[in-house]
């Protein structure tokens, strides 16, 4: 059966993939070191890890494959599930590929080093929309239906 994994810790779109996994009666983990109530949802349930770098990120690697769907804005960990057979979906909504992955690992490692080279330099990341929102829906929507045609390990 196909999981929807959310490295929750700082996920803006818990309560509405919650919506969507209800709606097709599919189980979701959230996963995070803590600080998260847990839902009365039965779909859902809740995965503390450990406080340490990356734990989270390892847990969810570790444990997803096949037919299910990681949900991150860590690259990394995108990585990582992708190579695990997991489809993976940004917050906000961009679907990630074995195709298209490697360009966001490369940016992310240019930004990094530019970082590190001057301090000074600030990222000016855009604020989370409603239209963020929805895009994320449709694409969860699209990429969870697709998963479920997998077939099952």
């Amino acid at each position: 059966m196909t999981t929807l994994y959310i490295d929750a810790d700082a996920c803006p779109v818990k309560l509405e993939a919650e919506r969507v996994i209800t709606r097709m009666r599919l189980p979701m983990i959230l996963v995070c070191n803590g600080g998260i109530r847990p839902s009365t949802n039965p779909f859902v349930s809740l995965q503390i890890v450990p406080e340490g770098p990356d734990v989270a990120d390892q847990w969810i690697a570790a444990h997803c494959g096949m037919g299910d769907v990681v949900v991150t804005a860590d690259i990394p960990l995108a990585d990582r599930c992708l190579k695990a057979g997991a489809q993976v979906i940004q917050p906000n909504g961009e679907v990630l590929t074995i195709t298209n992955i490697g360009q966001r690992l490369a940016t992310r490692d240019l930004m990094q080093d530019i970082r590190a080279a001057n301090p000074f330099h600030q990222g000016s990341g855009a604020a989370f929309s409603k239209a963020d929102k929805s895009h994320f829906l449709q694409s969860l929507d699209r990429v969870l239906t697709a998963a479920q045609r997998l077939p099952q390990p």
